[in-house]
Formats: C-alpha cells, sequence, structure tokens
C-alpha cells in the first residue's frame, strides 16, 4: 500500500508576480486528493502578446485531474487571485470558496462568463472547510483591499499556513488591520510548513501604513491648480477612499471612472466595508464642474491601453480630457514588465503640459505586500520549521529561501510546475508536471503554443505578403500572379512598387517550372514561398510572413 504524501505544486506566482494558482494534495501517490488556492491572470504586454487580453495558468494537468479536485479557495479580490475564476472553473467544476467581500466578486467573475454563481459559498473567518483531508479556515491580514486572508490548513502529516498577499499595516483605513496576536496564537499551535509571499522581500525598509498617505495627499488637492486625476488600483478601495476624502475636503467634486472602479466600490458599499465615502457625480456631470473644483479618480494605473489613464493620454476619456496646468497623481506603484506601458502615459501627458506625480518620493502609495522586516516579523510569529516562497520572481523567491534558511529555518524555491513533498521534515522537490500560460483573444481562449500569437509578431516583425495565383484545367498559370503586402515599405530598391517585384519574379519563377511542381499544391507553394522571402530580402532586408492561396479550376 501507497504510503500518503503531502505535496504542494504552484501552476502559477511561482517565478512572477501574478497569475496565483498554488495545489495542495495529500494521499497516496498518484492518487491525492487536491485543493487549488487561487486561480489568477496577469497582463500581457505589445510586445510580447501583441492582441491578448490577459494571460491565465493552463489547467490542463489540473483538469485531467478534477475528480480528485475537491475545492478552490480564492483568499482575495486582486484580479492576479480570482481574475481566471470565470473563464477557468468550467475545465474543474469544484466548488469555490472565499470571505463576503471576495466571494462577492468571485460570483461576478462567474456570471461574467456565463457560469452559475451559486458554485461559489461564502465562510466567515475561522470558519472551518471539510475539503477532502483538509481542513481550511481563512484568518484575517491586512492587503490594499478589503478582507484579504491567509489560509491555515490543517492535513493527517500536520498543519500548513498559506499566508496570501499580507503587509504589516495596524491602520489600513479600510478592511482588517496586522494582528500580530492572532498570528502568534497561530504559530503556537505549529506549523508544518508556511507559504509565504515574497513580492517585497529585495526592500529592506519597514513596510509604512496606509494611514500616512492621508496628509499629502490632503496637501496636494489643495494645492492643485487645475484639474487633478488621480489613478491607483481599481481595489484598493481604502485609497479610493483617501483620494475622494482629501478632494471633498478641499471643495472639489470626485468622479469615477472606470468600470472596474465602479464595481469595486459598489461591491464594498453592499458588504458594509466602505463607509462614509463621499458623494460622486457622473462623467457627465463632471463636464459642467469647473476644473478647480474636480478630481478624476481612474483607471489603467498598470498603462492598459484601454483604461481610463491611457484614453486621456491620447486626448480624452467619455468627453473629458486634460490640459496645460492639470495635475495627474499615480498613487499606485508599476508593477515590474509595465513599464513602457505607464511611460507612454506619462510622456503623452507631459505633451500637453499636465504635470504628473509619481511615488518617487514615497508620499501617494504604500505597498499593500510586506517588506523584508515584516516578513522577518512574520515568520517569528508563525514559527514555521519550513518556509516555501511564493508569489514572486524567481530572484525574489531565491533572495526569500536564502533569508529563511539564514534563519534557522528549511527552505526550498519551488518554481511553477515542481513538486515539493512536504511529508516528512526535511522538503524535496520530487517530480514536475507540466505547466503553461492560456490567453484570452477576444472572447475566446488559446493556447501560448497554438502559434496564433507567434505568427502576430513575426507579422510584426517581418511584415506579410499575401499571394494568388489561379492554375486551369490542365494546371497551366491562367493569368500572372498577384501579390499584396502589409507591414513592409511597399517601394523597392529602384523605385518600382515592390508588389510589382513580387509578381515578376514569380511569372519568371513558374515559367520554369516543370510539371510535377506545377500540378502539386505543397511544392508551388513551398517554391513560390522561398521567391518571395528572397526577393523582400533582397529588396529591404525582410524576412515576411507569406500566404500563398493556389485556386485550381475544374476540369468538369
Amino acid at each position: 500500500m501507497s504510503k500518503d504524501r503531502l505535496i504542494y505544486i504552484p501552476l502559477g506566482g511561482a517565478g512572477e508576480v501574478g497569475m496565483n494558482a498554488y495545489v495542495y494534495g495529500y494521499g497516496p501517490k498518484g492518487r491525492e486528493r487536491f485543493i487549488l488556492v487561487d486561480l489568477g491572470v496577469s497582463f500581457p504586454d505589445m510586445g510580447g502578446q501583441p492582441g491578448v487580453d490577459l494571460i491565465l495558468p493552463d489547467m490542463t494537468w489540473l483538469e485531467e485531474r478534477r475528480d480528485r479536485l475537491e475545492a478552490i479557495f480564492i483568499t482575495h479580490a486582486h484580479e492576479d487571485h480570482v481574475g481566471a475564476l470565470g473563464q477557468l472553473w468550467d475545465k474543474l467544476q469544484a466548488p469555490v470558496y472565499a470571505r463576503d467581500f471576495t466571494a462577492r466578486i468571485a460570483r461576478l467573475k462567474m456570471q461574467d462568463q456565463g457560469q452559475d454563481p451559486a458554485h461559489v459559498k461564502t465562510v466567515g473567518k475561522m470558519e472551518p472547510v471539510e475539503a477532502g483531508p483538509f481542513r481550511v479556515q481563512f484568518f484575517p491580514v491586512a492587503h490594499s483591499l478589503p478582507e484579504a486572508s491567509g489560509m491555515i490548513i490543517d492535513t493527517p502529516a500536520g498543519r500548513l499556513v498559506h499566508s496570501g498577499d499580507f503587509k504589516a499595516d495596524t491602520t489600513p483605513g479600510v478592511g482588517e488591520p496586522h494582528d500580530p496576536a492572532m498570528l502568534a496564537e497561530i504559530g503556537r499551535s505549529g506549523v508544518k510548513a508556511m507559504t509565504c509571499d515574497s513580492t517585497n522581500v529585495m526592500n529592506l525598509n519597514p513596510g509604512r501604513s496606509e494611514a500616512t498617505l492621508a496628509t499629502p495627499i490632503a496637501e496636494l488637492m489643495r494645492n492643485a491648480r487645475g484639474l487633478v486625476v488621480a489613478t491607483t488600483f481599481a481595489s484598493n478601495v481604502a485609497r479610493l477612499k483617501t483620494l475622494a476624502v482629501a478632494a471633498h475636503e478641499a471643495g472639489r467634486s470626485v468622479c469615477l471612472m472606470g468600470r472596474a472602479m465602479l464595481r469595486m466600490t459598489q461591491v464594498a458599499t453592499e458588504a458594509g466595508i466602505l463607509k462614509d465615502f463621499p458623494p460622486t457625480i457622473s462623467p457627465e456631470q463632471a463636464k459642467d464642474i469647473p476644473r478647480e473644483n474636480l478630481l478624476l479618480i481612474v483607471t489603467g494605473s498598470q498603462g492598459e491601453r484601454r483604461a481610463a489613464s491611457a484614453q486621456l493620454a491620447r486626448g480624452s476619456y467619455m468627453g473629458l480630457s486634460m490640459k496645460e496646468g492639470d495635475t495627474f497623481l499615480f498613487s499606485s506603484m508599476t508593477i515590474p514588465g509595465n513599464e513602457r506601458e505607464v511611460g507612454r502615459i506619462v510622456n503623452g501627458l507631459s505633451e500637453m503640459g499636465v504635470d504628473v506625480i509619481d511615488n518617487a518620493e514615497r508620499l501617494y502609495h504604500v505597498s499593500g505586500h510586506a517588506n523584508r522586516p515584516d516578513l522577518e516579523a512574520m515568520h517569528d510569529l508563525i514559527q514555521p520549521a519550513i518556509l516555501v516562497p511564493m508569489h514572486g520572481e524567481h530572484r525574489m523567491m531565491r533572495e526569500h529561501a536564502k533569508l529563511a534558511i539564514s534563519r534557522g529555518m528549511r527552505s526550498v524555491v519551488v518554481p511553477n510546475g515542481s513538486v515539493l513533498d512536504l511529508t516528512d521534515d526535511v522538503p524535496a522537490l520530487v517530480d514536475e508536471v507540466p505547466v503553461g500560460r492560456t490567453y484570452l483573444d477576444g472572447s475566446r481562449l488559446i493556447g501560448a503554443m497554438d502559434g496564433i500569437v507567434r505568427d502576430r509578431i513575426r507579422m510584426a516583425i517581418g511584415g506579410h505578403v499575401f499571394v494568388t495565383v489561379i492554375m486551369d484545367e490542365v494546371d497551366e498559370v491562367l493569368g500572372d500572379p498577384w501579390a499584396e503586402i502589409a507591414g513592409l515599405r511597399p517601394v523597392a530598391k529602384g523605385g518600382q512598387p515592390l508588389n510589382e517585384v513580387i509578381e515578376d519574379e514569380l511569372s519568371d519563377y513558374l515559367d520554369r517550372a516543370g510539371r510535377k511542381v506545377l500540378s502539386n499544391d505543397d511544392k508551388l507553394n513551398d517554391g513560390m514561398r522561398r521567391v518571395v522571402r528572397q526577393v523582400v530580402m533582397e529588396e529591404l532586408g525582410k524576412k515576411p510572413e507569406v500566404t500563398v492561396v493556389i485556386s485550381r479550376l475544374s476540369a468538369e
């Protein structure tokens, strides 16, 4: 009989910031029962994933074992933890558990994709959920949105703690404060292993409280001359309130712009979490307010091209625009990888004469993640025998593992797809499972290896040539081939149109081609593609993507 084992498998979020999806398993090897913690997304960039809307973890491995998946637990309502739920739930079909605010957002995610929101169950803090061999409880942590949670996961092999995203903030404004006494009580119960957020392990300064932002933001609102626009993460409800209160006290009307922002504030209000939020006005009403008496709080802090911030930087959004003397505040941090997109917004606004203010002086944003001193404090409170870094780039997880080892804990870096055996006192990497990415492309999910995005990149680099030739009933060329080009300079070296040069060379090739080539579509296709690529390389120094369409007339 196989020995039962306790395993941990990250399918996303380990080696990257975002797309969190973590599997815990217990049982005989190959027959373990599983729970999944979080099911999030990350965001594409035009350079690496052109045209892609969202990046989701590939759930194929877990989908093939969904008969052994007991439940899905969502720690909090950030997109990188819950954003893929609606898109991927149908592949997994397990009950979903979350605390009230998170559950409300999760149900909306399900509804958006036509899934039954009743699959999402609301549980209270420290309320136990039995899921096969696991007994799971959510405990509150401070983060940058309401009701963020860590998890106690009790198993026959020992107690695990999953930290979730957290910070050591005792005055978060909205949401539950950091509670060292509660965490210490969990630690005294005996914790075998803790999987722990690694995002800010490189920051050597203690984390700061949300409460420290109220004064500088209020001063900014009072001193700004014209229109003020502020952007932050739509889910950062405490920051939205800080911005709105400061504006209201400075005599500014407040307008929230962006679907995600409106949704978050509405859900937080309905859940009784967001209280005493100043009154807001609609974008239509905002048009009639003097600029010096108006604050717009907009989405798009990470440079998303279709969000309000980017559209304002390109000219206007919902009939509102910025001009010289206005102020734009980034009350946020730029997630690694989004620097270029954010930079486009900053430069676009600067060209308009807008004063852009960021968090360079650490006045207008605090992170929702624990810095190194706060991580060390969490280690001391929970006292795990084993520390497993998660949620971070590889360098962050490696640094976190080194920190843990230096403080007397066992630790190992576990990248996406690695199987970590936690059964015994010494953690061991014992296997790997296939992992990857799924792209939301418009309204459809596509695999990262399907070739669709690869073809877009190739066309972006080399352009595209579309070639058509018509063959008659006896395999003779009917007329001349013709070529259409896209993404290429249209004029050849000698000044002749490029498409005409291509067509002339194709005609010469077809005149020389023998019967075996002309009667075989595959050989004809390959030959014409080589001719087109050779011409474009000689004329422009580019290797285009080439599409050849061969139309044959029927003998009937």
